[in-house]
């Protein structure tokens, strides 16, 4: 694919753009303005919910749009505004939340878009760090679910399983059908499991294709980096996919290689389709 035929990127954020320490390198910084230069639309795709990617990303970088949570909204980042959202209905809502209390596991209920940094936490387990650790970071906007659990529409549902739970994970899975559920590998211990529900049709790849739409850019034109599990549906939607050396093994042997999150990988990709 020719540079021209290029008119979105999209990004996965943490351990992708940005180094493991949460910072964006000169040479990545540099990237992303020379596609801004190009006329190329530049698209973070993030787990994050806004107020969390606004800790890490100051308001002038040069992109144009934040995919948050996992494709469940999407902002127009120059002009603050959320231009897309979904969220889990009552009945979606009361029958996940069933499901996961008779697995007794740790999950939290997020609330409406744009405050769903803001949830409620069930928490049965003796030991789950990993949990206590998100519940800490966001402690000024928690509290304690009360069971029954009234009737209420969610942006999502966040589930904490220790690492190696992958077949608690698919058991769960199964039970939850009727809604979106996908696998992230938590951004705080790189380790543990978070098992995320959204309503049916949200992922960084059904986002991905709305924007693309609404900003009339053909499939064709496409091209995204990822590292994790949860870029998957971006990756097989994209005309061009890259996923960073630091990506799964899963995932490194689907897709092209880029350099690692270290080594400027995001960068890389962009001086290769800027020069072709």
């Amino acid at each position: 694919m020719k540079r021209d035929e290029v008119k979105i990127v999209f990004t996965d954020l943490d351990r992708t753009l940005l180094r493991d320490d949460n910072t964006l390198s000169a040479k990545n910084l540099a990237a992303l303005q020379d596609l801004r230069e190009k006329g190329v639309v530049t698209v973070i795709a993030t787990g994050r919910n806004i107020l969390s990617a606004k800790r890490v990303l100051s308001e002038n970088l040069p992109f144009d749009y934040l995919m948050f949570s996992s494709g469940c909204g999407i902002m127009d980042w120059q002009g603050k505004e959320v231009i897309f959202e979904n969220h889990l209905n009552e009945n979606e809502v009361t029958k996940a939340t069933q499901v996961l209390v008779n697995y007794k596991v740790d999950f939290m209920l997020h609330d409406l878009i744009p405050e769903n940094h803001r949830f409620q936490y069930w928490k049965v387990s003796l030991n789950n760090p990993d949990f206590e650790r998100r519940i800490c970071l966001y402690k000024d906007f928690v509290k304690s679910l009360q069971l029954p659990v009234q009737p209420q529409k969610a942006s999502q549902l966040l589930v904490v399983l220790p690492a190696g739970s992958d077949d608690k994970f698919s058991e769960i899975q199964k039970e939850l059908d009727f809604v979106k559920v996908i696998r992230t590998t938590s951004p705080l211990d790189h380790s543990s499991i978070w098992l995320e529900i959204f309503p049916k049709g949200v992922s960084k790849g059904h986002s991905a294709q709305w924007l693309c739409e609404h900003l009339s850019i053909s499939q064709e034109e496409t091209l995204s980096i990822g590292n994790d599990f949860n870029d998957i549906d971006l990756l097989e939607w994209t005309a061009q996919s890259y996923v960073v050396e630091n990506a799964p093994k899963k995932l490194k042997q689907k897709y092209q290689i880029t350099s690692s999150n270290e080594e400027d990988g995001f960068a890389e990709v962009v001086v290769c389709i800027l020069k072709l």
